[in-house]
């Protein structure tokens, strides 16, 4: 039986882990206010053939890439714990934090245990790109360090306050009382934007109406009103609600059944279809990332859809959410293509004045932390997002405060929270 993890008091670092589909982010935070961010790097291209180590060391001043030999998630979890345990900084790491996809009704960062690991085997088949790929993370730490705090932190979490409405599916009730609900996604990252509309002085991030725009290789809104989700695009899976890199977004459901019988593409066939051949990628047949399409419109007219549907389906949804929302105060741009693509964040709101967005053109251009006029009724900003402090600032404050779920202690006492 494998012994349940014990909180250290003294060390003062935290070990972040974000796993995705084909990478691993990773980053070692120094306990202080503020927490500061030191060791951090990314293993990319798992299972395609390369992986590559690329890391940064802030204090040596030292940066470098190298190549792993890694084939698959689970040796790419192994070699970068291998290489950890030889960097300096990992011998007073004290806990790791992990980004966990899908939460299902875990609504709050909880102390990893085993009776956790067994419910995340039990509802990995919800997101089959990320949930085992985590849950390997985890496991991969647990048997090299198994007296080492780690603590899941679910990218569901931050929508536990949609309201009852929003969280039902029109299928089956029967499917509702399994858990098959509007989810929503991205949450590590909306929790960051949130606290930073509150460190800026945003009047909206307790007591208005927000849109905050996660556009990245995977893609959702999200809802916010006095500070609570409200709705969010993406819904039972990731794969759901805007058009994204490789993911399709909101299709048919009718789609499925009609491509099984004329072209007999099964269910494994459809799912790879529409996360990983779809999206930008599907349409424009050339990439999935924006900046190429960009770059290629002018000339390339297969890119210059794809552009287009991206920037149509999330005008939609600000539409969509502004509506729900009974108005809109601010809008915030985040992510890869929302921090960085100006063109993009402009025909996004270009047509948008009805709702109050008057945009600059100007900072828009030099990507101003706010993009709006000064007259415009909407304040439209870009807040560079950051998952990974988020890990870290739950983590932080799990082992300053004790604050694991209430459930995990009653039924680990061992664990000494």
């Amino acid at each position: 039986m494998t012994e349940e993890p014990s909180l250290k008091l003294a060390d003062p670092r935290i070990l972040t882990i974000n796993g995705g589909s084909s990478s691993i982010k990773f980053a070692v935070y120094q306990v202080g206010e503020p927490l500061k961010r030191g060791l951090h790097g990314t293993v990319d291209r798992i299972g395609m053939g390369g992986a590559n180590l690329t890391f940064e060391d802030p204090a040596g001043n030292h940066q470098d890439t190298r190549t792993l030999p890694a084939s698959d998630h689970k040796s790419a979890a192994r070699l970068l714990v291998d290489w950890l345990e030889e960097q300096n900084d990992f011998e007073s790491v004290q806990a790791v934090g992990h980004r966990v996809v899908h939460g299902m009704q875990h609504t709050a960062p909880e102390l990893v245990t085993q009776q956790l690991l067994d419910e995340l085997h039990g509802i990995s088949a919800c997101d089959p790109d990320h949930m085992p790929r985590e849950i390997e993370l985890i496991e991969t730490f647990r048997q090299r360090h198994p007296k080492l705090l780690q603590v899941a932190c679910f990218d569901t979490a931050f929508h536990r306050t949609m309201p009852r409405v929003a969280k039902l599916l029109p299928i089956p009730r029967r499917y509702d009382a399994k858990g098959v609900q509007h989810y929503g996604f991205h949450g590590l990252s909306y929790a960051y934007l949130m606290e930073e509309l509150a460190r800026l002085g945003d009047p909206s991030a307790t007591t208005g109406r927000v849109i905050l725009a996660h556009l990245g290789n995977g893609a959702s809104m999200a809802a916010v009103r006095d500070g609570q989700s409200i709705d969010t695009s993406m819904s039972f899976t990731p794969t759901s609600g805007l058009v994204m890199s490789t993911r399709s977004g909101d299709l048919d459901p009718s789609l499925a059944p009609y491509l099984a019988r004329t072209e007999q593409m099964t269910t494994e066939q459809f799912y790879k279809m529409v996360n990983r051949e779809s999206g930008l990628l599907g349409v424009s047949e050339t990439s999935s990332d924006m900046r190429d399409l960009v770059a290629q419109e002018a000339h390339e007219s297969q890119a210059a859809e794809a552009v287009e549907l991206f920037c149509y389906q999330a005008k939609k949804w600000i539409g969509t959410f502004a509506a729900a929302l009974g108005g809109l105060d601010t809008l915030v741009f985040a992510g890869g293509i929302g921090e960085n693509a100006p063109t993009v964040r402009s025909r996004i709101c270009d047509g948008l004045g009805f709702l109050g967005i008057e945009m600059s053109e100007s900072r828009n251009a030099a990507t101003a932390k706010v993009i709006s006029t000064d007259a415009s009724r909407v304040t439209v900003r870009v807040i560079r997002t950051d998952e990974d402090l988020m890990i870290a600032r739950s983590v932080h404050q799990i082992l300053e405060t004790g604050a694991v779920n209430k459930r995990d202690c009653d039924e680990n006492q061992h664990a000494h929270i």
